[in-house]
């Protein structure tokens, strides 16, 4: 069976040496929506019986894993060294440094490889992500597998 649910955060990043406005500083209202695969608990005693997972316990560890630490931040990548430069001299800036240019297919991909190592530390193979959708506008979006 699987389960999707979706969270939002806000932060800001660009795409160093892009053809558009992109390169600019700017930031999203993002949304991101995680499927998660797993057996149906069929325990008549279980708090999640005829559930894969509470949705609350899977926003919770995907809360944790990735949107606290990403919302209202700025995303760098690590070789935008100017910008990077500009984030450290900023007195307690919420800065996450990427090892990837934070495009949404690289923030989907990034968010997913989190996300296994989070789920798998909290569920072995029982319940896992399969698929993290990472919506950068309403109308734009990436999926990570």
């Amino acid at each position: 069976m699987e389960i999707t649910t979706k969270l939002e955060f806000d932060a800001g990043h660009r795409i160093p040496h892009h053809k558009s406005s992109c390169k600019n500083l700017h930031g999203h209202r993002y949304a991101i929506e995680v499927t998660i695969k797993g057996e149906i608990v069929v325990d008549e005693l279980n708090s999640d019986f005829g559930m894969v997972m509470d949705f609350k316990d899977a926003k919770e560890l995907i809360k944790k894993t990735i949107v606290e630490v990403w919302d209202h931040s700025f995303i760098v990548y690590r070789g935008d060294t100017i910008v990077l430069k500009f984030l450290e001299s900023l007195d307690g800036h919420k800065t996450v440094v990427f090892p990837l240019v934070p495009t949404a297919e690289n923030m989907a991909s990034i968010a997913m490889e989190e996300l296994k190592v989070s789920f798998s530390d909290k569920f072995g193979t029982l319940i896992k992500p399969i698929k993290v959708r990472l919506f950068e506008t309403p109308n734009n979006w990436a999926d990570a597998y």
